[in-house]
């Protein structure tokens, strides 16, 4: 596999090679061993494991794959800050023109501009700073902490402490200014009380150290540190002989806990007395306080922003919070509202007022009877609704409902007599228009009836030749009728020989005038097909 250099091999050099490769892949023969003696994995492909021609390496092995190009000169180091060096007692060539060192120029220096610098004056000659240069490695260039000093972390502790120290303090400070304020505000006749005793307990109770009780909950901790370490109080997540949330419930369908982030979201015994249960899933959490709280201002500020107004949650919280605040303050207004209307309509059964005997005791002698459904059987008549419309409800002024009138087929309004529905009531007055209206009606169809004259009877008239009026003297002759009526006969029963236009002579002229007794011969032989007889016709 991993081949010094590339030298000339035979064919069955080369059979065999391959045959070694592969027994050594299938772990039928040793794997092969580098220059110090380390097995080289048969399956590292040969472009990885062969070793360049330039190497001129004579035996197998992977150097060439390591890191062999290695510079000393790499250091983690880092510099030192603030550190000087010679300081010259007067101004050298090249030095800063306002403070005098020779380690920057005048544009790079970081001290106050002099009104006179120290190239005139020679006072005040600032020192030399250390200026070092490192050439750092890959991960030396990217390591964030470099050069962090960790002891500068224990001024950040005990700031923290002392904060802590404050707050605790102060609080002690109020509470024993708020129980000292009960005791005086009681009466002396009360000093031997049971209330006093509990009280001064209180106080005294307040008065012992954080530290002498609830012990389990704190755990004293050496925090290791450059400047040899300081002892720092850390609270407990839980106290240690209560038992884990995983070990609740050991039933692998049970509720899921995530180690990563160590909750368990359901409850682990869902079928357990709830007196008996100390921890009902993180859900619970999620569902109470101030998360609840929460989550009604996110869906408020949801709500208001697809109504139109313009508010974010994120984008201005406090916004967001004012509305919310506004928001229920109006909505307890509004409920306050509704309620003294509702008891200003109804009255209020839980008031001071007394209520009168008898619907304070309801009791009287009738007996009813009921069935096991709750039905009344016997004792009371049972209210049957008229309608399921809404009754007695007058609109628009009326004093009567809807369909109390009734003429001409028509339903209306019994108050004004209008048949036109949720019309507004006019009253007597409408009543006797719509009478006079009706009487000037009549009058006046009667007038019409009066004034029309009998319609002129109009004779009717017969059609004779091609739509021209029949004279009352017209006579027709008799033979040549005769022969109208023969040649329209032969006609219809298809005797005579049709006429053919292309056969006809230049001087052959057909006779083609209608006369009034042809017409009357076509009126004679024309077949009605409303007439019963049309079928003794042919």
């Amino acid at each position: 596999m991993a081949t010094a250099s590339v030298t000339f091999k035979s064919r069955e050099d080369h059979r065999k090679q391959l045959e070694l490769e592969e027994a050594r892949k299938a772990g039928l023969a040793p794997a092969e061993v580098d220059e110090d003696g380390n097995e080289i994995n048969p399956h590292i492909p040969q472009y990885m494991s062969s070793a360049p021609w330039y190497l001129n390496a004579e035996k197998p092995s992977l150097k060439h794959q390591r890191k062999w190009k290695s510079d000393p000169n790499y250091t983690k180091s880092w510099y030192d800050r603030g550190a000087k060096l010679f300081q010259a007692n007067k101004y050298r060539k090249g030095a800063c023109e306002n403070c005098g060192a020779m380690t920057h120029d005048k544009k790079a220096c970081m001290e106050r501009p002099r009104s006179v610098g120290a190239k005139w004056t020679n006072v005040n000659i600032a020192p030399d700073e250390k200026v070092e240069s490192f050439e750092l490695d890959y991960d030396g260039k990217r390591d964030r902490w470099n050069g962090y000093d960790p002891s500068t972390y224990t001024r950040v502790i005990a700031d923290y402490e002392a904060r802590d120290e404050a707050r605790k303090k102060y609080l002690k400070e109020q509470q024993l200014k708020k129980l000292e304020e009960k005791d005086t505000e009681k009466d002396d006749e009360n000093a031997g009380s049971e209330d006093d005793e509990e009280d001064g307990l209180r106080i005294d109770e307040a008065k012992v150290d954080e530290s002498a009780q609830m012990d389990f909950a704190k755990v004293e901790k050496r925090v290791r540190t450059t400047g040899g370490g300081s002892t720092g109080t850390v609270r407990n997540l839980r106290i240690r002989e209560d038992t884990a949330k995983y070990l609740l419930n050991l039933d692998v369908n049970s509720a899921y806990y995530d180690p990563k982030t160590r909750s368990m979201r359901e409850d682990p015994l869902p079928d357990a007395d709830p007196n008996d249960k100390f921890y009902v899933g993180d859900n619970q959490n999620r569902l109470s306080g101030q998360a609840l709280e929460f989550k009604q201002l996110n869906i408020h500020s949801w709500e208001a922003f697809e109504k139109g107004q313009d508010i974010h949650m994120q984008a201005a919280p406090s916004q967001a919070e004012l509305l919310y605040k506004s928001f229920k303050i109006k909505k307890e207004m509004l409920k306050s509202e509704h309620k003294d209307k509702i008891m200003e309509k109804y009255g209020n059964a839980a008031s001071e007022d007394t209520i009168p005997r008898e619907l304070l005791l309801g009791q009287s002698e009738r007996e009813i009877e009921y069935d096991r459904t709750g039905r009344i059987i016997k004792g009371q008549d049972v209210a049957l609704p008229k309608s399921k419309y809404e009754e007695d409800v007058f609109i628009n002024n009326h004093t009567t409902v809807w369909g109390s009138w009734w003429k001409d087929h028509q339903w209306g309004y019994k108050c004004c007599k209008q048949t036109i529905k949720n019309s507004y009531c006019t009253g007597l007055a409408g009543i006797e228009a719509a009478e006079a209206s009706a009487d000037l009606m009549k009058a006046n169809m009667a007038r019409k009836e009066a004034a029309e004259d009998v319609p002129v009877q109009h004779e009717e008239k017969r059609l004779a030749t091609w739509g021209t009026d029949v004279p009352q003297d017209l006579v027709l002759d008799p033979k040549k009728l005769a022969e109208s009526l023969k040649k329209e006969k032969a006609r219809v029963r298809g005797k005579e020989e049709e006429r053919d236009e292309k056969k006809r002579k230049y001087n052959v002229h057909f006779d083609d005038q209608v006369t009034v007794e042809d017409m009357e011969a076509y009126r004679m032989t024309k077949i009605h097909h409303d007439d019963p007889m049309r079928a003794f016709l042919k």
